[in-house]
């Protein structure tokens, strides 16, 4: 039996306001891999990210999760990959425990795990302090919480180092690496030198703007 990549991407354009960002990306994401998205400011890597998240669709091209297109299998898609994107997309007026609660609604089966995965990310002392007096890189780990709390085969990050100091990056990397090692895999736009040599993909070739 032929095993298929997780995940294929075929020629993917996209425009904006009739104006193209970027034309022609073709990759494949296998079990295991760390993909890196690379380039210049405005080059479209959120774009590309969005794309991949589905809360955006492509000009041109298609995007095939195990061989299918997502038209064939978009809610088994989504249920198999996390999205998080630049911003943390916390709520501040609720605790850390009180959003990882809310966004694990539709999982209760891991309510149980939200403890540990503050205690993880450093934050257990800050488990039930609102969101809003928390500091940049604090929300940030409120965001990455859910990675330990995910069963998503596939993890697309955006910038997800953004106001993480040395030790939080490192701790995020090994989580990375863990993944994929367990058969997942990561797609990850970030300017911070990975030190785990994923394969990369330049986006500036396929590039028609820099914004």
């Amino acid at each position: 039996m032929t095993i298929r990549p997780l995940l294929e991407c075929s020629r993917l354009s996209f425009e904006r306001d009739d104006w193209p960002v970027f034309a022609g990306v073709s990759f494949v994401v296998e079990e295991g891999d760390i993909l890196q998205i690379t380039g210049a400011n405005g080059a479209g890597k959120t774009t590309l990210l969005r794309m991949l998240s589905t809360t955006l669709s492509p000009s041109e091209g298609r995007i095939l999760w195990q061989g299918r297109p997502l038209s064939e299998c978009l809610a088994e898609y989504r249920s198999d990959c996390l999205y998080l994107g630049h911003q943390p997309g916390v709520k501040t007026a609720l605790t850390p425990r009180e959003n990882l609660h809310w966004l694990l609604a539709v999982h209760p089966r891991h309510a149980d795990r939200i403890d540990h995965a503050l205690s993880q990310v450093g934050l257990f002392r800050h488990a039930d302090s609102p969101c809003g007096s928390l500091s940049a890189g604090q929300l940030r780990r409120v965001a990455l919480a859910r990675l330990y709390l995910s069963e998503a085969r596939l993890w697309i990050l955006d910038e997800p180092f953004t106001a993480i100091d040395r030790a939080g990056v490192g701790e995020l990397e090994t989580l990375m690496d863990n993944h994929a090692a367990r058969g997942g895999a990561v797609v990850v736009t970030t300017h911070q030198p990975l030190t785990l040599s994923p394969k990369q993909l330049d986006l500036e070739p396929y590039g028609r703007c820099i914004a």
